[in-house]
């Protein structure tokens, strides 16, 4: 072996023995290019930065004074003088939480744990204030003013703005009430974050999830939104089927089927009964699509598919709307609350949603083959060709009730000329 590949080899053995091991704790990711690409505002915090990823930012840099604030009031609160058995514990629990990040964390150990003290302070804290709906300071920003108070509730659900959760839980138990209690914080949670789902999704679950089942808040959130749908949808053929399908909203309406609105039912909860689709109402507003892209990143990286809910109502609604027009047929049954104000506009959110994106069909194959099977029956296929064909205008229904009225006209005369009236009087 020559003295080159010798200190190749060994290089190599070197580089082998020092590789550390995958974290098994990891799950907080950056959001991969691909994905990234589609529309890098919605994964970046315009407000507030939680968590390292985003750490230092000068657009951010306003609200760290404000984190400082949250951290006075909270030690006034408990009678507190020093913000020192917050950073022993935090210290205690560094190495823990660095392997919660996917990406090699820059900060040193001080500026770790200085973070991991504010922000997980400034979570605990701003749900409280929320959940008592009178802020301590009356000059709150977030509470003042409505552009700071929703671009905080947007930046704590990005996928890429988290903490872990472990240590969330952890600073709010340090600064609980003797009653206060992981209920406690999940019914803050829920409160505070009610207004971001664009549906009826978010409530408190029948039964909270155990502290080591969720990773960080935008899982908490997840959980909250799914709880329901996961309890009543059987978890079997969660994989897309080759050449599965389903036709757009104008195309199935032209096949006799009709879409009813449903009130009060979760949003992924979608049925298909005599020929009719039940959908619950989706609104879409300026930062649904951030809602989606980022549930749908933290789906893209769980270790299996059976809780891709988000991803399946994504590619559900994909197959239901092409164009405009099929914005407009949900928009007219009150299916779509559309407040971006144009139909082609929300047709390109729903369909981009789905790129580079692994698809997936939680609980939707029934509704799939329900639909087709009504599709592929002749009486509903030949109304669909009569119906694309000839009555897709409203001209050519009239042309055609004209040429009715001419053919049993000309009919009716043909009868008259050779039985004339009053020929057997």
């Amino acid at each position: 072996m020559s003295e080159t590949s010798a200190d190749l080899m060994l290089d190599i053995d070197k580089r082998l023995a020092e590789l550390p091991p995958i974290p098994s704790e990891r799950c907080i990711f950056r959001v991969h290019d691909l994905l990234r690409n589609e529309n890098k505002r919605a994964y970046e915090p315009h407000v507030v930065a939680i968590g390292p990823y985003h750490h230092g930012k000068d657009n951010l840099q306003p609200m760290e004074e404000h984190k400082l604030r949250y951290l006075q009031q909270l030690l006034q609160r408990r009678n507190e003088t020093s913000v020192e058995r917050y950073i022993v514990a935090m210290q205690e629990s560094e190495q823990r939480a660095r392997k919660f990040y996917a990406e090699p964390i820059s900060l040193d150990s001080n500026a770790f744990v200085k973070m991991m003290v504010l922000d997980s302070c400034f979570i605990v804290e701003l749900l409280r204030k929320y959940a008592m709906k009178s802020p301590i300071d009356p000059n709150d920003c977030i509470f003042l003013l409505d552009h700071i108070g929703l671009g905080t509730s947007r930046d704590l659900m990005l996928f890429e703005n988290q903490l872990p959760f472990f240590i969330v839980m952890q600073l709010f138990n340090m600064t609980k009430n003797s009653s206060d209690s992981l209920d406690n914080l999940v019914g803050m949670f829920v409160s505070f974050f009610d207004p971001i789902p664009p549906g009826k999704l978010l409530q408190a679950p029948d039964e909270n999830p155990r502290e080591d089942d969720i990773e960080h808040l935008l899982g908490l959130l997840h959980y909250c939104c799914c709880s329901e749908f996961h309890s009543m949808v059987p978890q079997r053929n969660t994989v897309e089927r080759k050449g599965e399908s389903l036709k757009s909203a104008k195309e199935l309406q032209e096949a006799g089927i009709k879409f009813k609105k449903i009130e009060g039912r979760n949003m992924f909860n979608i049925r298909f009964v005599n020929r009719t689709m039940e959908i619950p109402t989706l609104k879409i507003e300026d930062d649904t699509e951030c809602f989606f892209r980022n549930l749908i990143a933290y789906e893209q990286y769980l270790p299996d598919t059976s809780r891709n809910y988000f991803t399946a109502y994504r590619k559900f609604m994909d197959r239901l709307v092409n164009t405009s027009e099929d914005v407009e047929i949900l928009t007219h049954r009150g299916i779509i609350f559309n407040h971006l104000g144009d139909n082609e506009a929300v047709a390109a959110m729903i369909n981009k949603l789905g790129s580079n994106v692994i698809s997936s069909s939680v609980g939707y194959n029934e509704v799939y083959d329900n639909v087709n099977e009504h599709c592929r029956g002749k009486w509903n296929l030949w109304l669909a060709i009569l119906r694309r064909d000839y009555f897709n205008t409203p001209w050519a229904l009239i042309s055609f009730l004209a040429a009715v009225v001419l053919l049993l006209l000309t009919v009716l005369q043909t009868i008259f000329s050779i039985h004339p009236v009053g020929k057997y009087n």
